[in-house]
């Protein structure tokens, strides 16, 4: 039986990510951190694991874009899509007017930005390490306190729920990726991660680069920079594609690419996510 590492404690969206990908019949394993999550892979603890890596309301998780840059040599070898949707939660008879304090994890705020403003103006807001700890924690204080919380979250914890579907859009999606060993085989929908960076800093040298995949026909879907943690002002670039890394024509423009660089690191090639546009509009 394998066993997928994922962000806890139970309630998380990771953790809803993670049995989406495993299905039934996987075992999981809640940590305490995403570093936490790669760890555990790489001295086996763990045989797979999944990470948060985009949300389409506040963009990359940088965390997980670092920790693949800079700290593993672990492969992407799937992908997941799950709708995001928040709840102000709080304590049983608790009313809007009355919350004086909010507990919410950073993205969750940032994501339900518009209904804060509206709704609760004025209030503190206080840093949570997860979607899970949100609501514990709103609980637990002695002040009119209240939460953004995952349904599930909410659940565990036994809040009472006191508005549904905060987000600032119903379109709200985060991508999260699978981290194993190695890599998957073709399927014929695929995707490819890689990153590069450069020693000299000229005009051009970027879009030299990307150029190999406009010469062979790819699809470039992101394009990312992330601090080199070296020299200010160096960037790593990370790059997703349509393709395999194995198809001759993507093989041929990494090789090309790889020559252009100073850093060259391919991080992984994956089945697509086919079901987006059905999970969006549902």
């Amino acid at each position: 039986m394998i066993t997928i590492a994922h962000l806890g404690p139970p309630g998380t969206f990771s953790e809803e990510a993670a049995t989406v990908y495993g299905g039934p019949d996987a075992q999981y394993l809640s940590l305490i951190s995403m570093p936490a999550v790669v760890t555990a892979i790489e001295t086996g603890v763990a045989t797979a694991g999944v990470l948060p890596i985009e949300n389409v309301l506040e963009g990359s998780v940088t965390t997980t874009l670092d920790l693949l840059i800079h700290e593993t040599n672990l492969q992407i070898c799937g992908e997941t899509v799950i709708a995001i949707r928040f709840y102000l939660v709080g304590r049983e008879g608790l009313s809007l007017p009355e919350i004086k304090v909010l507990y919410a994890h950073p993205q969750s705020l940032g994501q339900c930005r518009r209904f804060v403003e509206r709704c609760l103006p004025g209030v503190e807001t206080v840093a949570s390490l997860s979607n899970s700890a949100a609501p514990a924690e709103a609980l637990a204080d002695g002040r009119a306190a209240a939460a953004i919380s995952s349904f599930r979250a909410a659940e565990l914890t036994g809040a009472q729920f006191l508005a549904h579907n905060i987000q600032d859009r119903s379109s709200n999606v985060t991508r999260f990726i699978a981290l194993g060993r190695k890599d998957c085989p073709p399927t014929g929908d695929d995707k490819t991660s890689f990153c590069f960076g450069f020693h000299e800093d000229r005009a051009g040298t970027l879009v030299d680069a990307l150029d190999e995949l406009a010469r062979e026909g790819i699809n470039m879907t992101k394009l990312e920079s992330r601090p080199s943690k070296e020299v200010l002002g160096q960037y790593i670039f990370w790059v997703d594609i349509n393709g395999h890394r194995d198809e001759d024509h993507v093989a041929l423009a990494l090789e090309r690419i790889r020559a252009k660089t100073s850093l060259f690191k391919v991080c992984g090639s994956y089945p697509r996510y086919a079901k987006l546009n059905d999970l969006v509009n549902s």
